[in-house]
């Protein structure tokens, strides 16, 4: 990464510079995504940090002379930020690295495609160092030497990181999910209610359950919260029956949602809608419809 000289200059065409930047961080978001998902052990968490990341590598654009090699880039960002999350977040799981035997070996093989489809709670019972190491190499298909370039520490230490998570996860794959988030039967009847008339494409009725000043963040797509009443109930009043879409209440990483089915008669959610509520009423909505891969890396378990 390279600056102008004096400072004060930027890249050539700011236009141009922010198109190459969009296509590059389209292109890169969903295995930012599949890191940054098993890093937390939640597909919204996940996304926030995918989005700060992304955020903080826009911002890092001003004064550069071109764009870095974009993948590695980003992934550094990325573990960076959510390291910073974890530090903030998780309680201190602190494992040092170098006291596994020299005879530890992490070969450079790619990625293992029955990690590819574990839950994301597997990777949560990892130390962070360790989850890093086997995210990046086993999971993503990085080599040693770009692990460690991301991570920021040496090859020694991702073999060592990478002997331990792997004997780790041995033995823990096998262990059952963490329980659901409990709610309360109010929230919970609420959610039930709103798939209802979803369903029912009764947009009065799902209006009525909108708080008056309820926020809409329609993830990717617009820049903060808006009002969400007015225009997306009415926007969704096409869509359901233009794309066959049905809604059930149900669990994803454990929080509570709303997935969208599409079409109706698909046994897999397409994406989710996050719900908060207060006095009974939908005060803010986070739909993550134009973000599909979070659907790919999460497990929807059905609402009793």
């Amino acid at each position: 990464m390279t600056k102008k000289d004096p400072p004060s200059t930027t890249m050539p065409d700011d236009a141009e510079t922010r198109r190459r930047f969009a296509e590059a961080a389209a292109a890169v978001r969903p295995r930012l995504f599949r890191y940054c998902a098993r890093m937390t052990g939640s597909v919204f968490d996940g996304e926030d940090i995918v989005q700060e990341s992304l955020a903080k590598a826009f911002h890092a654009l001003d004064g550069m002379t071109d764009l870095p090699p974009f993948e590695p880039w980003m992934f550094r960002i990325a573990h960076n930020t959510a390291m910073d999350f974890l530090k903030r977040y998780e309680r201190k799981n602190v494992d040092i690295v170098a006291d596994v035997p020299d005879s530890a070996d992490a070969g450079d093989e790619g990625a293992d495609d029955m990690l590819l489809e574990a839950a994301l709670t597997v990777f949560v019972t990892l130390p962070t160092l360790q989850r890093s190491a086997l995210v990046l190499k086993d999971v993503l298909g990085f080599s040693l030497a770009e692990t460690a370039e991301i991570m920021g520490t040496t090859i020694a230490s991702v073999k060592a990181a990478l002997f331990r998570a792997r004997a780790n996860i041995e033995a823990t794959n096998s262990a059952p999910s963490g329980p659901a988030t409990e709610i309360s039967v109010q929230e919970r009847a609420s959610l039930k209610r709103y798939a209802d008339v979803f369903n029912a494409r009764d947009w009065d009725a799902l209006r009525s359950l909108l708080a008056e000043e309820a926020q809409l963040d329609l993830v990717s797509r617009l820049p903060k919260r808006s009002a969400a009443a007015a225009g997306y109930s009415t926007r969704y009043s096409t869509l359901i029956d233009e794309e066959n879409l049905r809604a059930e209440p149900g669990y994803v990483s454990g929080v509570a949602a709303i997935a969208i089915f599409r079409p109706a008669f698909s046994a897999t959610p397409a994406y989710y809608i996050l719900l908060e509520w207060k006095d009974g009423l939908v005060a803010n909505i986070r739909d993550f419809r134009y973000v599909p891969y979070i659907a790919e890396g999460a497990r929807f378990s059905k609402m009793d």
